[in-house]
């Protein structure tokens, strides 16, 4: 499968209230991405991919603005330094597309691809988007693991993999196996979850220790 196939065109028309809100954005600042924001990927592409990391959607001037995933608001300084402290990512963030950081055998993407108003996107929009979200995954062929950072990530992310919600509710610290894939989940590393203390860098490490652990024990020779 072409990767470039399973993501959303710049002005993809499926969700009428997102459609508005990015065009309304493209107005005010025409310098800005405003679009669907594509899945990064490592230098080697789709098939090198193990690890995908998958967010809720783009910040407004995060991701929609940068056209980068969790790139230019704070949700990425943790998750950027985290991913390089892992392997994961290799070089400097300095929160812009241009800064030279290059993933490493893992890919980011998001839920819902379109930035929604007041970050918050509706059921619709969310289940009309997974399509995209299951499209990337199938066409990753080295994937093992999934993290999903916050509940709503959690819960598209098992219904992508064919998976019952009821029998696999969100909890931080969580794995499930998903076939060949194990799914791992976190409490969304926004601003507002580790400023209230929902989120602790430790906690955060901790998944990812969990993670790196998985894929050591998977294949020790990558």
């Amino acid at each position: 499968m072409d990767f470039q196939s399973t993501e959303p065109g710049r002005d993809c028309p499926f969700c009428p209230r997102l459609v508005a809100f990015r065009e309304e954005w493209r107005a005010k600042e025409p310098s800005w991405h405003n679009a669907p924001v594509p899945t990064f990927l490592p230098p080697e592409g789709a098939q090198g991919v193990r690890l995908l990391i998958v967010g809720l959607a783009p910040g407004l001037r995060g991701a929609n603005r940068t056209g980068r995933p969790f790139t230019g608001d704070y949700a990425g300084d943790l998750l950027y330094s985290t991913l390089i402290r892992f392997g994961f990512a290799r070089g400097q963030f300095k929160a812009r597309p241009d800064d030279g950081l290059e993933l490493a055998g893992t890919a980011i993407t998001n839920a819902v691809r379109c930035v929604p108003p007041q970050n918050k996107p509706v059921g619709e929009e969310i289940a009309t988007c997974r399509r995209f979200l299951s499209a990337t995954i199938a066409a990753l062929p080295r994937l093992e693991a999934i993290l999903s950072l916050g509940a709503i990530s959690h819960q598209s992310t098992v219904r992508a993999l064919g998976l019952k919600l009821s029998a696999n509710p969100f909890r931080h610290g969580g794995r499930l196996e998903a076939g060949r894939i194990a799914l791992f989940s976190s409490y969304h590393c926004s601003r507002y979850n580790t400023n209230t203390g929902v989120l602790t860098e430790e906690m955060f490490v901790s998944v990812f220790r969990q993670m790196a652990d998985f894929l050591e024990a998977a294949n020790p020779a990558t």
